[in-house]
């Protein structure tokens, strides 16, 4: 739901006016910006204050202007900014090799200050205990962060080609969104002065923070003054009056930006050099495209700077069926498209956190549906309907971003008061069956619950605007978008045979359950006290022999190792047989049964014993407590 009531406040301070203080009650946001204007201004900006102005869908009235930052000057609201339009076939040129391109900068290389070029960076032994709690509050090598320049310089990753493109010199303007809640202020501040300083001026409209109810101090009345600076003119922070999560923060963002296009980055990111033309260049070309830069990685721990690709290779966002997100080596078909290696080429999805598309595109779209709670398969959500709806996704090898993921648990990332919210439904599951009762033919619909078969218990809330979107843009169909973009998932991940059996998978002698512990491969499975959750102790047996947990499989050899392990890839069959008169969970290339040892209770492979309760099972269905609750009601 988008706003019905801004009203617009001010607050003067000497010669200035720390301006633009918009409360919009709907979204439940406060929207700062500054401005140097005259007293006469000033003037007429408090008269304003009076104001309450009804506005639908985030639109503002005709003639209703909003004081762009230390201009000024008037710019146009949603309303009166002309919509950008597409380019047919004006492409970047490529100048050939040893020809620089029309907005590559000069990249100079300082010398060894800590962390410059991207190295790493390491503390001092003294400096430990100080090193571990920061780690524990931000989940990375806060420390380490704040001694390293805000205006450290970067490795340049990109291929040489990328440094002789010509790009369209009337490209969008962009409004660089990030959202950020309790972030670390020389992560967010790199962030921002990475963007400020590698972007050309007239392609950078702003750059937006919203924060989603932080509560640590520094990112208060002390982030509000740090902004004043001449330096960050372009800044604009919005304020969620209370926590929203990811999604809806993003599309609070969206809201308040008045670029052309929006580009989302999360709040600890470092852009490389030329990032932004080659990122808007496909959105001016079409703006119906969705574009991504290639990310490299910011080491949560001494902040280098590394590729995360193998040079020369191109790889895209796919999924499996649990939509866990996956990539996959770019296909032939598609690398056949491309006249340069380094150019802009069709992807099914993306990751989610870093992205480009046109604004008032977007806002066709309906934005990212609002029903989402907190995150997760929005990044999915988004690039179905694009595809499906008349655009298209690329990724931008010429546009390089770093990113830093965390490697620690956090303090501040708990989700504080918005857990209250969900009675202890899972959110990103519940995410996913929104989007893929939106988005889904019927048929792969059942991949998804023979995946999740929890998901069939899931109340998804209302999505009859997403289908009535889906109606009315006429989009196209899920097989379509299988067939003729998302192609190469099924090799990876072929259609999901139906399950025989899944829930709890409980031993008869012990009562305990079957149980991964939330291990990865190459751990090994093991049996627990059965809790009813689901979970490490979900199981699911297809009709093709395949055990699985999750995205894992479990395997067996005849060491009695019953191990966590990758499945084969592009194989659904596999060696289990659950025999229902015996209540066994037979391996028919061991040809013996699993079993837990008597004094152990560890798992092992045994020749069959009809009459051991040992080697005796039982499938037992899982409703979890939230899923209980539902029924009560």
């Amino acid at each position: 739901e988008y706003p019905r009531h801004i009203q617009v406040v001010t607050t003067a301070s000497y010669a200035s006016v720390w301006i633009h203080c918009q409360y919009i009650p709907d979204m439940r946001v406060v929207q700062c910006r500054r401005s140097r204007v005259a007293k006469l201004c000033l003037v007429s900006v408090l008269c304003l204050t009076v104001l309450v102005i009804t506005v639908r869908h985030s639109r503002w009235p005709d003639g209703l202007t909003q004081l762009g930052p230390d201009t000024g000057q008037d710019q146009p609201g949603p309303l009166g900014r002309q919509a950008h339009v597409s380019h047919p076939g004006e492409k970047p040129i490529f100048l050939g090799e040893g020809k620089k391109g029309n907005f590559e900068p000069e990249i100079v290389t300082v010398g060894e200050a800590a962390g410059e070029n991207g190295k790493s960076h390491q503390l001092r032994v003294e400096q430990k205990q100080e090193e571990e709690k920061l780690k524990g509050v931000y989940g990375f090598n806060q420390l380490v962060s704040d001694e390293i320049s805000l205006n450290r310089t970067v490795p340049d990753q990109r291929e040489e080609e990328c440094r002789n493109w010509d790009y369209p010199t009337d490209l969008p303007t962009a409004s660089v969104i990030l959202v950020f809640h309790n972030e670390g202020w020389s992560t967010l501040f790199r962030t921002v002065n990475s963007v400020i300083n590698r972007s050309p001026p007239q392609f950078l409209h702003e750059v937006v923070l919203v924060d989603d109810k932080s509560e640590l101090e520094h990112l208060h009345q002390r982030l509000e003054d740090e902004l004043k600076k001449p330096y960050y003119a372009k800044v604009k922070l919005v304020r969620n009056q209370e926590r929203e999560g990811l999604i809806r923060a993003r599309n609070n963002g969206a809201v308040a930006a008045t670029g052309e296009v929006v580009v989302f980055l999360d709040a600890h990111c470092e852009v490389a050099y030329n990032w932004l033309p080659p990122l808007l260049a496909p959105i001016y070309e079409d703006r119906t495209t969705l574009s991504v830069p290639v990310i490299d990685g910011i080491n949560w721990d001494d902040f280098s700077i590394k590729p995360v690709y193998a040079k020369g290779s191109h790889s895209r966002g796919i999924f499996e069926w649990g939509m866990l997100y996956k990539e996959g080596t770019l296909p032939a078909k598609e690398a056949a498209k491309s006249s340069h290696h380094s150019e802009p080429y069709n992807a099914p999805t993306h990751a989610g956190g870093l992205f480009a598309i046109d604004r008032s595109w977007f806002e066709e779209l309906g934005w990212y549906d609002s029903g989402l709670w907190v995150w997760g398969a929005e990044n999915f959500e988004l690039s179905f309907k694009v595809w499906m709806c008349g655009g298209r996704s690329v990724w931008v090898p010429c546009s390089r971003v770093s990113h830093v993921y965390r490697g620690h648990s956090c303090s501040s990332c708990h989700s504080g008061s918005l857990a209250n919210k969900f009675a202890g439904v899972p959110t990103t599951l519940r995410n996913y069956k929104r989007v893929i009762e939106t988005w889904f033919d019927e048929e792969y619909k059942e991949y998804f619950y023979t995946r999740e078969p929890l998901a069939r218990l899931i109340d998804m809330g209302d999505i009859s605007e997403q289908l009535k979107l889906k109606e009315e843009k006429n989009c196209k169909s899920f097989d379509w978008f299988m067939k003729e973009v998302a192609y190469d998932v099924f090799d990876k991940y072929p259609r999901l045979p139906p399950n025989k059996h899944w829930g709890e998978l409980k031993n008869s002698a012990t009562g305990q359950c079957l149980d991964t512990f939330g291990r990865h491969p190459p751990e090994k499975a093991g049996a627990s006290g059965c809790h009813g959750h689901g979970g490490a102790q979900m199981f699911r047996l297809n009709t093709e022999g395949q055990l699985t947990s999750g995205e894992w499989c479990i395997k067996a050899d005849k060491n009695d190792v019953i191990s966590i392990s990758r499945c084969d890839m592009g194989r659904t069959d596999g060696p289990w047989v659950f025999k229902m008169d015996e209540q066994q969970m037979y391996h028919t290339s061991l040809k013996r049964c699993l079993a837990l040892h008597p004094e152990s209770s560890k798992l092992i492979m045994r020749e069959c014993d009809h009459s051991n309760s040992y080697h005796k099972w039982e499938w037992q269905p899982i409703t979890p407590h939230w899923a209980r609750n539902k029924q009560k009601q």
